[in-house]
């Protein structure tokens, strides 16, 4: 925290200034970062920890809210589908504002939304309350995503795969920690111990006051915009067919993330009786075996071209979800585990690409593959409830099984020049 707050006292601002987001136009001139940021970078990694973490909160918990509440699957998964479309669908339009009026300020704005949907979680008594309170943390997500993607760009010092899966990497070790967490506090005390989580969203709101500060007294912004004039040397036509094909490429990656992230414990439950707390720590090693899977994908991104990463790593899982339903319980962790360090390789290694594509909007690229992330993995999760309701579980994960097989698409990606990453 010390190389934090050597980095945020380079300007001071007035708490005015903060307040409305100043733009970073108006920032007293300062050199633009050439190098790697760590401090910064780490700093929105560690945040992006807590982000997720508290998110993970949520289908850690649903076993518990559905015996407390007799809620159905579809139940479920429409409350995932409330947070999802919530955290999905003002990424793009935050992207695209700030793109050209940076508001650093809604990094800490964002988290504050989320503390507003942990203190409702920890008091509802009701299904529809349940649904705002995923909704708040939901709205948190949509705020924080988009500017904490490009603030790690602008800290990259041209190692954008790097800075990249470092941020993504926060995301998921909290996505990971989360299930852990609420199955050592939340469910042996009930649900009124989640207010404790409290305390993680409040960390994230200081950090982020000082990472705006960072962002508005530097030219990092500036800098981020003059790079993003460099063409990609596509046509139109070319960049319009590769985002298809990288949604596509997100589209199974993210069902199937959702078949597991979600439903994982119901399928270990039900396939081979264990208890809800073993079923957490089969979860707890599925993410974060995708936490080291995205520490691995941006470096060698960076190293091998995104193409390559992109093609070995989604189309490369198929053999292994292809095996998954009829494995034993040893042979299930170990595919799982497997599948989260294969299959989460691409996600840093798409946002980056689609980022070259369109270099001239970083944030509203970020919002959108974010958003997207978001948006698919809700509408899923409520499609695989109400399939899992009509069939079973285990039929859910042999149809799910096939969707990696996808990844043959990344055939159609272009070759993009490769970027030499900042020493």
């Amino acid at each position: 925290m010390k190389s934090l707050d050597n980095v945020s006292a380079v300007l001071p601002l007035s708490a005015t200034d903060l307040a409305v987001g100043k733009d970073m136009s108006e920032a007293r001139p300062r050199p633009s970062p050439e190098k790697l940021v760590l401090p910064i970078v780490g700093a929105v990694s560690f945040v992006h920890l807590l982000n997720d973490l508290i998110q993970a909160i949520l289908p850690a918990i649903y076993p518990m809210l559905k015996i407390q509440y007799a809620l159905s699957f579809t139940q479920l998964g429409l409350i995932t589908l409330i947070f999802q479309v919530t955290a999905s669908l003002l990424q793009p339009a935050v992207g695209f504002y700030t793109d050209k009026y940076p508001k650093p300020a809604l990094l800490p704005l964002g988290m504050g939304f989320t503390l507003l949907g942990l203190l409702l979680l920890a008091v509802v008594n009701s299904f529809p309350l349940l649904l705002l309170a995923s909704a708040l943390i939901g709205l948190g997500s949509s705020t924080f995503h988009p500017e904490a993607s490009r603030v790690a760009r602008m800290a990259s010092g041209g190692r954008f795969g790097l800075a990249q899966s470092c941020f993504q990497v926060g995301g998921n070790a909290g996505s990971a920690l989360g299930p852990l967490l609420a199955a050592l506090i939340i469910i042996p005390r009930g649900q009124g111990s989640i207010a404790w989580f409290c305390l993680f969203a409040i960390v994230g709101i200081m950090v982020l006051l000082r990472v705006s500060r960072w962002v508005v007294s530097s030219q990092a912004a500036g800098s981020a915009r003059k790079n993003a004039n460099i063409d990609s040397g596509l046509s139109k036509q070319q960049i319009r067919r590769a985002l298809s094909v990288l949604a596509l490429l997100v589209l199974s990656k993210y069902v199937y993330m959702a078949c597991l992230s979600n439903y994982y414990t119901f399928y270990l439950i039900e396939h081979f009786q264990v208890s809800i707390a073993h079923s957490q720590l089969f979860l707890f090693l599925f993410l974060a075996a995708v936490a080291v899977g995205t520490v691995i994908g941006g470096p060698v991104g960076d190293r091998i071209g995104r193409k390559q990463v992109i093609w070995v790593s989604i189309l490369g899982a198929a053999p292994l979800t292809l095996l998954l339903p009829y494995a034993n319980l040893y042979w299930t962790a170990v595919l799982t585990v497997l599948i989260g360090l294969v299959l989460s390789s691409a996600f840093s290694a798409i946002i980056v690409f689609a980022q070259e594509l369109v270099p001239s909007k970083i944030g509203m690229i970020s919002g959108i593959f974010y958003g997207l992330m978001f948006g698919i993995s809700g509408i899923a999760a409520a499609g695989l409830g109400a399939l899992a309701d009509a069939t079973s579980i285990i039929t859910m994960f042999k149809f799910c099984a096939w969707l990696p097989l996808l990844g043959i698409l990344a055939i159609f990606l272009p070759k993009m020049r490769q970027v030499n990453p900042g020493k």
